[in-house]
């Protein structure tokens, strides 16, 4: 596995840990999401002055209006997704968040790339496991609003991986700092509509947790995510995209001693089976050369 491949598979496996952090997060979902956001760029700020990394001003400018709605679209994908969590059971938010992927498969000839009956048959394979991970296979679907919410959620979602495949000759660095802020600009009148900002029921451990989230889970991993990312096949993006779920499910069940059976372990080995199978080729041809 190369250095972009794993990158980007470090990200989504980080990815997957937020959970257990934001669940000791006494805000509503979609303020923590505003300052992860916020945090996110920060972090990047900090470490781009301590690294001596300048922003590409001329490369900014050019490709400011994809940036912007990319970075928009980041942050409407958190608004829809916590709002189908509101909705509907947290299984089936999950299972419609990631018909993202399909997406993306679905949409990679638009990117000049080849969709194989190999790539489609996986990424089939791959969705029914999220089916069981999610555990729809056992307490069925419902919550129609909540459903819809978590496909629009899927479907920007999705058009962040589509846009950041355009931006791949602005740096990582440039690229995540201008879409976290406009992620983040996003949130804020939804946040101010919605919730506010109260903050009085937070502790030590709360705001330990929240600069976790924003610093790790947001500014590194999305500079890994995204840098990575445009220098790897939409399919490939999309299968590892799973390993991210089955990752928080399996904390769950080891941390917070949440429910992890037969369904989930089937539903594991076929998401890893497919993401692992969609890579032997490339591993094979690269041997031969």
């Amino acid at each position: 596995m190369n250095r972009t491949k794993l990158s980007f598979l470090t990200a989504m496996l980080v990815f997957g840990t937020v959970g257990i952090f934001v669940r000791q997060i006494p805000l509503p979902s979609a303020t923590i999401a505003f300052f992860r956001g916020a945090l996110g760029v920060v972090t990047l700020l900090v470490v781009m002055l301590l690294t001596g990394k300048k922003p590409n001003i001329p490369q900014i400018k050019k490709n400011l209006p994809l940036l912007l709605l990319s970075g928009a679209a980041i942050g409407g994908n958190w608004i829809l997704l916590f709002e189908s969590y509101r909705y509907t059971t947290v299984a089936t938010a999950t299972i419609c968040y990631y018909l993202a992927p399909v997406f993306l498969v679905l949409a990679s000839p638009l990117l000049g790339e080849r969709l194989t009956v190999k790539k489609i048959l996986l990424s089939a394979t791959a969705l029914l496991g999220m089916v069981f991970v999610s555990g729809v296979v056992q307490g069925g679907i419902s919550g129609g609003r909540g459903i819809i919410c978590g496909i629009g959620a899927a479907a920007l979602y999705a058009s962040v991986m589509f846009m950041n495949k355009k931006l791949g000759t602005i740096s990582a660095y440039d690229k995540t700092v201008i879409q976290l802020g406009a992620a983040a600009l996003v949130i804020l009148p939804y946040c101010l509509i919605s919730h506010g900002f109260d903050l009085s029921g937070m502790d030590a451990t709360g705001f330990g947790m929240l600069a976790v989230v924003g610093i790790l889970h947001t500014g590194i991993c999305y500079c890994m995510y995204f840098g990575a990312m445009g220098n790897m096949p939409s399919q490939s993006v999309a299968l590892f995209s799973y390993l991210d779920p089955v990752v928080a499910i399996v904390l769950s069940a080891l941390l917070l001693h949440e429910p992890f059976g037969w369904r989930e372990t089937v539903g594991a080995v076929l998401i890893l089976g497919s993401a692992l199978l969609s890579e032997l080729p490339t591993q094979k041809i690269a041997k031969k050369g």
